[in-house]
Parts: structure tokens; sequence; C-alpha cells
């Protein structure tokens, strides 16, 4: 059985049709109408079982715009080595090596547009197709994605933190599988620990929320082109707009809009302090 995103479409078949009906009409020439006819109602048969779908492209979005401050030194943690590469390009290899990512944007601060570049070249990248500048928050870095997709018409941007290079084939799987009937995804996963809230100082306990209602959110998050661009056009009007991640500007500007929530796994840890470095390696081995 074919993958869905090979399947011909009625438009497909009506103009090879209409190919067919031209080569007679200039030709006159039976026997070339005779095998092009012949060759359309084959095609015919033989999709005629399949369901009729539109191709809708998936476009990863990893996002490393930022300078990583939390783990010290000059070298932000995205080009911290592990297992033998740098963090994004672990990272950057799980997309690349998935059957159904048809394309990778890397979204990075300028001051490294062309360390991103040379590594595209060693490591021979092929999905890589964007190179584009952060900002210095990161609602901006996604906006710049969103900006430079903008005249595509409707995809699937995949947004993913550039420090979570374990991220799994089956995750990746899994939110582009949910966006054939969600608009918006998030990957989460079940908090363990008990989570207090508190007063503004940090001082005292205010509130301790049901851990069962509660779950650690993780990327990649998923969603129709059209569905995160209205998301921030809603946001960028608000003058007391606050940068939350990407689900969070959808669930507070398209409230109406429902985000499914994809299992993710323990392993698609977050790199943010200099000690995850080596829990990293660890689990690269």
């Amino acid at each position: 059985m074919l993958p869905d995103r090979y399947l011909l479409n009625r438009r497909n078949l009506f103009i090879t049709k209409m190919v067919a009906q031209c080569c007679f009409a200039l030709r006159h020439d039976f026997e070339i109408y005779a095998n092009i006819h012949h060759i359309f109602f084959t095609f015919a048969r033989f999709f005629k079982n399949y369901k009729i779908i539109i191709f809708v492209q998936n476009i990863a979005i990893i996002l490393s715009g930022g300078m990583g401050t939390r783990m010290g030194g000059d070298i932000p943690k995205q080009f911290f080595k592990v297992a033998g590469k740098t963090v994004i390009e672990h990272t950057v290899d799980a997309f690349e090596q998935n059957e159904s990512i048809d394309e990778i944007a890397i979204v990075i601060n300028p001051l490294f547009v062309s360390t991103i570049e040379n590594m595209q070249i060693s490591n021979k990248w092929k999905k890589v197709k964007k190179i584009l500048n952060g900002g210095e928050h990161r609602y901006e870095s996604s906006l710049s994605a969103i900006n430079a997709y903008s005249n595509l018409g409707d995809c699937n941007l995949i947004f993913h933190d550039a420090v979570r290079p374990l991220v799994s084939q089956r995750i990746i799987n899994d939110v582009i599988n949910a966006l054939k009937s969600y608009n918006a995804v998030d990957v989460a996963i079940p908090a363990t620990d008990t989570i207090i809230q508190t007063n503004d100082n940090g001082q005292f306990i205010t509130n301790i929320p049901d851990r069962k209602y509660l779950q650690r959110s993780q990327t990649p998050q998923g969603f129709k082109l059209s569905v995160i661009s209205e998301a921030y056009r809603n946001a960028l009007q608000d003058v007391n707009f606050i940068a939350t991640d990407d689900c969070g500007i959808v669930l507070k500007y398209l409230p109406n809009e429902k985000v499914l929530i994809v299992r993710g796994e323990e392993s698609n840890m977050k790199l943010t302090y200099k000690e995850d470095t080596f829990l990293l390696d660890k689990l690269f081995q």
C-alpha cells in the first residue's frame, strides 16, 4: 500500500485525461491516444480505492537563538560537545533522519550563522533549507520562522528546542500524525514532583495544585501555519503580551482552539545546566 503522500488527487487525474485528449486532437494519432488513454484508466483503476488527500509539508523549526546564560561561559549550550558532536548537530540529525519531515529551518543568533553554515556542509544535511536570524526572546525566534514561511500556503510548522537532542522518532511521528486531526499539538510528560505555588517574592506557599492535572511540557510543538500565524497576530496586538511558549500563545489568543497533548519521554530532556551534559552523554551511549 502506498503512503498517503504519494496518492494522486482528482485534479491530477483530470489533468492526465485532458493531456490525453489534447494529444489526440493535435496529433490525430489514434495509437498515441490509445496508449495514453490506457495508461490513464490503468491509473484510475489502481487509485480508485484510495482516499484523496492534499499533500501538506512538514517543516521542522530548530529554535537555537538563545545564548545559554545559565550554563556560564562564552559558548552557547547548543554548541556544547556531547557524544562526539555538538548538541545542535544531534538535534538536527533527528529531524534530518525522519521520513515525514520535508524541510528544516534553523533559527540562530546572527553571530553564529556561519557556524551553522559550516555544520550544514560537514554534516551533509539535505533538508536544511533556511538559516534564519533569531531574536533576543524565544517568541521572536518563532516569529522569524513563521514570517519566513508566510507565503508558502498552509503547512505544518514543528518547533523544537535545539537543546533537546534526544527527541525520539516516535515523538516526532506522533506530533505529525496528530496534526492530521488537530491544529495545535504539544508534547508533555506527567509531573512526578509536587508543584507548589508561591507568593510574589517566592517566600511562602500559597497553593499546591493537584498533581494529576499537571504535566511538564516538552518539544516539539506542532501547528498549522495558519493557526500559529493568527495566534501571533492577536498576541502582538496585546499591549500586555507576555511571551510564553508557542502552545501558550495559541491557548491564550485562540481560546477555542484545542491543543492536543502527545506523550513525551523522560529522555527528551532539555540541556539547561552544565551538569546536564554528563547525563546527556550517558544517555547517548
